[in-house]
């Protein structure tokens, strides 16, 4: 029987990694030897409702973040962390995990440095193109490092090992069929969409740009389904008339079926969405989030337009209406998007599972 303990949390960038390498060890060792799997984090946050809907036990446990800067709150940061510490002693202590693995996130601490400090095995996942700073913090008393993008080595110096794994995403998301989704989302041949979302907790210029489109002539014809967040969907209820072409939900499952059905994703470039984005084969225009540490996200959204596969629009040029004609252009030309289709999907690794399960059985001597 194996067991590991996995945390990771804040955003679904963050959670749906996790809960996808979770996915490839139970279906790695469920079969033959058994595996059972636990999570740690908090069940006020994202990973409180994700982690469970996935079918895992959370065991709620203290976090909080560190203030980039000196102040009152770094007392009440290290209090709460040292208390997560405790916690996770005790979790390990019981559940006596083969490793733990860490996907990002302030909720990844407490348990990484208690396993570090009992001698278990500490594997880190980090997604995007340049590495968060809880990760880069935490890879220091790093078993094992599995990146996301290539050449991440020199962020890890004290990490034993990192190994580029690419990232990894839900099982059915590679290999999503468009006509089915099309189908199931009761469009019809010839009729065009855009699909929009800013991630989890939503993106204001994201939405702002959807609400005012369609309600422009030149898109009247085309269906909007915007994916709103949890932090903009009230607003957005109380505030809004919406058009009738609009579809708005808070939060959306199962974006890899609104990605491959729409014409066009209106999307942020965090490295879950990335990885969905080439495995699909989505025509996308990426809008790096401009307030991401070190701009990783434009980094992310880079490796998609260096070879044709995106159209990478500046947050601001968004807030200054210069999202309107591109959008226009990519829905007037096949070809076009096509052709970002195919190369979107050349950046595809489909086989990150394989990789990380043999990665990590390799640490823990399978």
């Amino acid at each position: 029987m194996k067991r590991f303990i996995v945390t990771g949390g804040g955003t679904s960038g963050h959670i749906n990694p996790a809960i996808s390498i979770a996915d490839a060890l139970a279906s790695h060792y469920g079969p033959e030897e058994g595996c059972e799997i636990i999570f740690t984090g908090r069940k006020e946050g994202l990973e409180g409702e994700l982690v469970p809907k996935a079918g895992y036990e959370l065991k709620d446990i203290t976090a909080k973040p560190f203030p980039m800067k000196p102040s009152a709150r770094m007392v009440k940061a290290f209090a709460a962390n040292l208390k997560g510490k405790k916690q996770c002693k005790q979790i390990i202590k019981d559940f006596k995990p083969d490793a733990v693995i860490g996907t990002g996130g302030y909720v990844c601490a407490p348990l990484l440095e208690a396993a570090a400090s009992m001698k278990v095995p500490v594997i880190i996942h980090e997604a995007n193109a340049f590495p968060g700073r809880a990760n880069r913090w935490l890879g220091r008393k790093a078993d094992l490092v599995l990146t996301g993008f290539p050449n991440l080595e020199k962020d890890f110096p004290k990490a034993d090992k990192v190994i580029c794994t690419g990232n990894p995403i839900r099982a059915n998301v590679a290999g999503t069929d468009a006509a089915a989704c099309r189908e199931k989302l009761g469009l019809k041949e010839g009729d065009k969409m855009v699909f929009a979302m800013g991630g989890s907790l939503g993106s204001k210029t994201i939405n702002d740009f959807v609400i005012k489109a369609a309600s422009e002539e030149r898109f009247k014809d085309v269906k909007f389904v915007l994916g709103t967040g949890k932090q903009q969907s009230s607003k957005i209820a109380q505030d809004v008339v919406l058009p009738d072409n609009l579809e708005t939900h808070e939060y959306i499952t199962n974006p890899n079926e609104y990605m491959a059905a729409a014409d066009v994703s209106l999307t942020r470039s965090g490295a879950v969405t990335c990885a969905e984005t080439a495995a699909i084969g989505s025509c996308s225009v990426l809008i790096p989030y401009p307030y991401a540490a070190h701009d990783h996200q434009t980094y992310n959204a880079s490796a998609f337009a260096d070879v044709g596969g995106c159209v990478l629009m500046k947050d601001a040029d968004v807030v200054e209406g210069k999202l309107g004609d591109v959008l226009e252009n990519l829905l007037n030309d096949e070809s076009k998007r096509m052709s970002m289709r195919a190369n979107a999907k050349k950046l595809a690794v489909l086989d990150c599972d394989e990789k990380i399960v043999k990665a990590i059985g390799e640490l823990i001597g399978e």
